[in-house]
């Protein structure tokens, strides 16, 4: 299968392609937001994540907390965990 890799922190997507993403999104949008402890250490919490405006605002300032991986395609995007989602997405 031919795809495009796309490496998130050298090439982080824009707030443009982040909504195009979001829109084509299978999961739920704010499942695109790491919750590690960045995410701690800057202090967001989850109402600082729950509309597509307030994801996007967070993922253009803090490109590391995209959850990745995601596979995109033309329609449709899934958030690639676990990595069995992505066979089944893919099959």
């Amino acid at each position: 299968m031919d795809f495009e890799e796309v490496h998130y922190i050298a090439e982080p997507p824009d707030a443009d392609t982040l909504r195009t993403i979001i829109a084509k999104l299978e999961d739920p949008p704010t499942n695109l937001v790491r919750r590690d402890s960045v995410f701690k250490k800057l202090a967001l919490t989850e109402g600082d994540v729950e509309t597509v405006d307030q994801i996007v605002s967070v993922l253009v300032r803090h490109k590391q907390l995209l959850q990745r991986p995601l596979v995109v395609t033309r329609d449709r995007a899934i958030i690639g965990r676990p990595k069995e989602r992505v066979r089944a997405f893919l099959g």
